[in-house]
């Protein structure tokens, strides 16, 4: 499966209804607690400087996505890759690794420092993953503050 996949990043808001009942499968199978993004979320996303969306499909079919956010700080350009979900019936077949190999040129490309992730580490496979790719473990805490509740 993994040579028909073709990863691209999605440029064009007017996608974003079309896409909108993809996110609303895949979403769920990242996150129990999260809605899908409607349309209008998805134009956003397409649309914010910051962001690059990017998707793994085959043929018409979505397979996976996964958010590349680049943003400058003091010490440089920096990029964060978030929200990386392979649909179930695709997942071992390579999607993952394509989408985040992408996303890694990508930010190379446009000149970012560094590349930096969170897995949690129930998710096994995906932290081969990302070892694999060249990704190592920092020693640091990660702490969230909940704005929403």
């Amino acid at each position: 499966m993994a040579d028909e996949v073709r990863v691209r990043e999605v440029t064009d808001e007017g996608e974003a209804g079309a896409l909108a009942p993809a996110f609303a499968r895949l979403i769920p199978q990242l996150s129990r607690s999260a809605p899908p993004p409607d349309a209008a979320v998805l134009a956003e996303i397409i649309t914010a400087p910051a962001t690059h969306l990017l998707l793994a499909e085959e043929g018409d079919a979505v397979l996976g996505s996964l958010t590349l956010v680049v943003f400058r700080i003091p010490t440089g350009l920096r990029a964060w890759i978030e929200d990386v979900v392979v649909d179930g019936d695709a997942r071992g077949k390579g999607v993952g690794d394509a989408l985040n190999r992408f996303a890694i040129d990508l930010a190379a490309e446009l000149g970012c420092r560094t590349v930096d992730l969170t897995s949690r580490p129930t998710r096994e496979a995906a932290n081969r993953l990302y070892q694999r790719l060249g990704f190592q473990p920092r020693e640091t805490n990660v702490y969230r503050h909940d704005l929403d509740g």
